[in-house]
């Protein structure tokens, strides 16, 4: 059985699976998609300022009629808007265009060498000026984190990193725990690199379901924190229909010892 919610450690409930929002393609394609998802029982956004599509997360919430408290919206500040009176200037363009007067979580989209000192104290003001409900970082690996803590007053609610099978990290996923800080896997499903993998196809088939939906119950039993994307409504439909079936230590012992490396973003120790 699992949680639907994390416990960060500030105390903040976030839910364990929500919706990944990349760049748009068509018109209202977003907005479309985040109104599906809102229906379908998604609660979890995630979004960012480099995707040009906050104004269609607004507009997509505001369709929807939920009640602002029952979402978690998490956005974040991309690299030429780093630094202190930057980031803060960003963050004000974030609330704006998603049409609210808070965040639930602010992230530093990448760590930045020169800038992410600056940019984590700008997070940490609005965190400390009750603007944010949680502060967190992004594709922040163990050096990036042992850095982080020599100036840091606040530890990461939560850390977002490519997270699958074949981005399986162990090592980050302890290190995170041990700080007290979430782990959140992004591109859950390898942008469908990995449909034609035996051991996946042969799990997926023999609880019934797709190996995209295998994928993301293996990050949600790892208690990893998943946003898979998708615009296309019984995509959507499919993604949160998780939580009939369980995984086996064997299933998931299988899926964490795939051997090949499929990266879908950049490799964050390039920005040491």
């Amino acid at each position: 059985m699992i949680n639907r919610t994390a416990t960060l450690n500030n105390g903040v409930e976030m839910p364990i699976l929500g919706l990944g929002i990349y760049t748009p393609g068509q018109k209202n394609e977003v907005r479309s998609a985040v109104h599906w998802a809102i229906e379908e029982g998604y609660r979890l956004l995630d979004t960012a300022s480099i995707y040009q599509n906050e104004e269609e997360v607004g507009h997509g919430i505001k369709d929807s009629g939920i009640a602002r408290e029952e979402l978690f919206i998490t956005s974040k500040v991309w690299n030429d808007e780093q630094g202190l009176d930057t980031t803060l200037k960003a963050y004000d363009k974030s609330l704006k265009k998603l049409q609210t007067d808070y965040l639930d979580l602010y992230l530093i989209h990448w760590p930045i060498r020169e800038l992410r000192k600056e940019t984590w104290l700008a997070l940490e003001k609005l965190y400390a000026d009750k603007r944010i409900r949680a502060i967190g970082v992004s594709n922040y690996y163990q050096p990036h984190l042992d850095e982080l803590s020599t100036y840091s007053t606040i530890v990461p609610a939560v850390n977002q990193f490519e997270f699958h099978p074949h981005m399986y990290l162990p090592d980050l996923l302890a290190k995170c725990r041990s700080l007290g800080i979430q782990p959140e896997g992004y591109s859950p499903l390898i942008r469908g690199k990995a449909e034609e993998n035996g051991i996946l196809t042969s799990i997926a088939r023999r609880h019934g379901k797709s190996t995209y939906q295998v994928l993301i119950r293996w990050s949600m039993q790892h208690t990893v924190v998943t946003i898979p994307k998708s615009t296309n409504k019984e995509r959507l439909k499919s993604n949160f229909d998780i939580w009939d079936f369980e995984l086996s230590d064997e299933d998931m012992g299988q899926l964490n010892s795939f051997t090949s490396t499929i990266r879908i973003a950049d490799d964050p120790m390039i920005y040491l």
